[in-house]
């Protein structure tokens, strides 16, 4: 398995990760991949687009470092890498929580204004 953290930097990862899933069809085989593994054939059939483009969306993810594939004799499955999608949702948290601070910090301005007014 690659560190892409490692080879391309925090920043590199999240960027390459992004626009990844800037494409719709690749969210879908994100959203597919995370109820279980499948194989190309299988994510295939879910999309009118040859299994050539699916290949190359599914490559696109891989690159990414969003998905990993695996060999099963003759199957080779794609699965979610949950380590990748887990940086993706902490960058989002960190962002999310900031803003939640403010929000708090807003109503609480507001609640006093509020009670001052009243008086």
């Amino acid at each position: 398995m690659v560190d892409y953290e490692a080879v391309l930097g925090p920043e590199a990862v999240l960027d390459r990760a992004f626009a990844a899933l800037g494409d719709s069809v690749r969210r879908a085989i994100v959203a597919r991949l995370s109820r279980g593994e499948a194989t190309v054939n299988e994510l295939a059939a879910l999309f009118p687009i040859t299994k050539q483009a699916v290949s190359r969306h599914i490559a696109v993810l891989q690159d990414a470092g969003l998905i990993t594939r695996s060999r099963d004799g003759q199957r080779r499955p794609c699965h979610l890498d949950p380590a990748a999608l887990e940086a993706l949702t902490s960058w989002i948290d960190g962002y999310r929580l900031a803003a939640e601070s403010r929000f708090r910090r807003l109503d609480a301005v507001l609640e006093t204004l509020t009670k001052e007014e009243e008086r």
